[in-house]
């Protein structure tokens, strides 16, 4: 199993530009992507991030890319849950929740992948800081071509993460304390991947 390691000097395919962290206040919210609402999204030769059908659609033509729609909402401490469906291509990938997101460049990601590994990790701008162990394995996480709840729980320095119901990762960073939330994918040696999202509800915690 090929996973990206910290410091490997990744290709990050940036399709939106982020919402800075001044933007609108967070409050409950619950999307089900039956319209493109202010998601920001856009479209390369490398993949694509589109509302369609009832989701938000992430589809990775080429190796070693990454991709992501952000939600323009800012949020300090939360509940976030949402369905991730692996719809096709190769099961050695990573999709997941990006938050606290100040930028394109500086965030928290929770990933799984599609043969069954989970990874908490900051991005910092250059390089990438595992929180926790590496890509280890899960059996919490539904494999191959299937849909797997994903929840992340931010409170204060603490960052939880659960795969369908089943705390998967706890780890403990202060870098970030509030930010935007994204959702994305991403492939290793193959590319032409599939993933949606879909049933998104985050809120605040007290």
């Amino acid at each position: 199993m090929l996973k990206r390691m910290m410091g490997q000097g990744l290709t990050l395919l940036i399709l939106l530009v982020i919402a800075a962290c001044t933007g609108r206040a967070s409050s409950a919210w619950t999307e089900t992507f039956d319209a493109p609402g202010d998601w920001r999204l856009s479209s390369d030769a490398t993949a694509e991030t589109v509302v369609q059908d009832g989701c938000l659609r992430v589809h990775i033509f080429e190796a070693e890319q990454i991709a992501w729609a952000s939600a323009g909402r800012t949020y300090g401490d939360f509940r976030l849950t949402v369905e991730a469906t692996q719809i096709s291509g190769p099961d050695d990938n990573e999709y997941g929740v990006l938050v606290r997101m100040q930028d394109d460049q500086h965030f928290y990601a929770f990933s799984i992948s599609g043969d069954g590994y989970v990874r908490a990790a900051r991005y910092n701008g250059s390089a990438w800081l595992v929180l926790g162990p590496d890509w280890s394995p899960s059996e919490a996480i539904h494999q191959g071509a299937a849909t797997n709840v994903l929840e992340v729980e931010a409170s204060g320095a603490t960052l939880t993460f659960r795969v369908n119901g089943v705390q998967v990762l706890q780890v403990e960073d202060t870098t970030y304390a509030k930010g935007d939330i994204g959702l994305y994918a991403g492939t290793f040696s193959e590319g032409d991947t599939v993933i949606t999202f879909d049933n998104l509800e985050v809120k605040p915690l007290p």
